[in-house]
Order: C-alpha cells, then structure tokens, then sequence
C-alpha cells in the first residue's frame, strides 16, 4: 500500500461523507475549487476521499485535459496553479465504459467527465527510504501522491503513441499529380507516428490510476539499480522492501 492510501485509510472515519449543502452544480472550476476547499478543511492532510464510497448519478463534462506531458489545461489555458492542480488530483476517478477508459473528478453529487491524453498522473520523483530495517524505491507524483515499489505497485512498461490528427483527412478533390503526392504525404505521416511510438515506464498510484514516470525520474532510477545484460537484453534490477524487481529497459 502506498502510504497516501494509508493515510486516506486512517482518516477515512474522520472524513465527512456527502454534506447536505453541497451544490448541485459543480462543473465549473470556481464551485468545484470552493467545494474541495471547504471539505478539505476537514480532513487531516491530504487525505484522498472515499471515492469508492461515492455514487453520483448526475454526470456532466469539463473543458479539462491532463496532456501527456502531466499539464492541466482547463478551456484552452494551462493550469498555472500547483495547489489547485493537486486538489483535483485528490478527486481523479477511472471507470471502464463498455470498453473505453473514461475519466472524471468524482464528487458525492457529480462525476465530471475530463479528458486524459495519457496518464492522470506524473511521477517526478524517486528516492529511497528506509523503515523498519528494510530500504524501499519511494516515488512520488507532481501532484502529491506517494507510493513505494513493491507486489502490488510494479513498474510496467507500455507503448505510447500520441494521436496526431490526420491533415490530409478532408482535402477537398485534386488533380491526380496532387493525390499521389497527398497519398505520399500521409504514408510519410503514418511512418511519423509508428516512429514517434515510445515505450514509457508506467506505476499504479491508487483506484486503479496509472502514473508516468518521467524521463528525468528514470534516468535517476536506471542510476540507483544495477543494469545487466542478459540474452542481448538490458536488464535494470530495482531493490524495494527485500525484494527484486526487474526491468527490459526499451
């Protein structure tokens, strides 16, 4: 357990459920922001909700994306606002919809649909700690969140191909001269994108979020392992809380 879920845990009793004055509308960033605010004071820290507990049935959209990069941009302006940025991150939600990943700030009255490019989450930082005579891999997010490497929060790597819209998608009728140039141009562009497709590092954060772990954040991390080859492959051996875990670096 990452020891942000076992913070929210231990205050869980002290953390008030759906007060009776909530707002009923609360997809605008002013309404949402005070809300958090006010029911923040009550908890202890930055305890995470008790998201799980909570079952809206009114479901509305923000103009809101968590680019790839870990930027919040909300109606086509980045999120300047740390302390904001990690107050929403308290109340980031995943649900599965008939195939489809969808993502929400999830309030007891409202879950309000954003948009995610690809991880909600940005891990900028490792280090190691040690308790109870064990050393543990501890990361944490741009947004707050910690969690230790271990069984049930291992670094997976996965395929990233940013979706890059297609120009060449609704040029209007040309001559045959400019087709098989077009037709050149967006096979070039396909090549693009299978080029641009990288193989990022990847950790589970809490309620099935995922969290990138930045380039910087590796390099440090392929730092603290020990990296090996076996069978032509660059292994990188990590050690967190007595146990082993290894990595196919891409």
């Amino acid at each position: 357990m990452d020891s942000h879920n076992k913070q929210a845990n231990k205050h869980q009793n002290d953390t008030p459920q759906a007060p009776n004055d909530v707002p009923s509308d609360l997809n605008s960033m002013d309404a949402l922001s005070q809300y958090l605010k006010t029911t923040a004071g009550a908890r202890e820290g930055r305890a995470i909700p008790p998201l799980e507990c909570w079952h809206p049935e009114q479901v509305t959209d923000m103009d809101l994306v968590i680019k790839a990069n870990g930027e919040w941009w909300h109606e086509g302006g980045q999120m300047t606002r740390e302390s904001l940025v990690s107050l929403f991150a308290t109340i980031l939600w995943k649900e599965e919809n008939q195939g489809k990943t969808e993502y929400f700030l999830k309030t007891p009255v409202q879950k309000i649909r954003i948009q995610v490019e690809d991880a909600p989450l940005l891990i900028n930082d490792v280090g190691i700690v040690e308790e109870a005579g064990l050393r543990w891999l501890e990361f944490t997010t741009t947004t707050g969140d910690v969690v230790r490497l271990d069984d049930e929060h291992k670094i997976v790597l996965k395929a990233y191909n940013p979706n890059v819209p297609d120009k060449h998608a609704e040029r209007q009728p040309q001559t045959s001269s400019a087709q098989a140039n077009n037709a050149q141009n967006a096979k070039d562009h396909h090549q693009q994108q299978a080029a641009e497709q990288q193989i990022r590092p990847y950790m589970p954060v809490r309620h099935g979020l995922m969290a990138l772990i930045g380039r910087n954040t590796f390099y440090h991390l392929a730092q603290i392992g020990e990296l090996t080859e076996q069978n032509g492959e660059t292994i990188l051996t990590l050690q967190s809380g007595g146990q082993c875990y290894q990595l196919s670096m891409p």
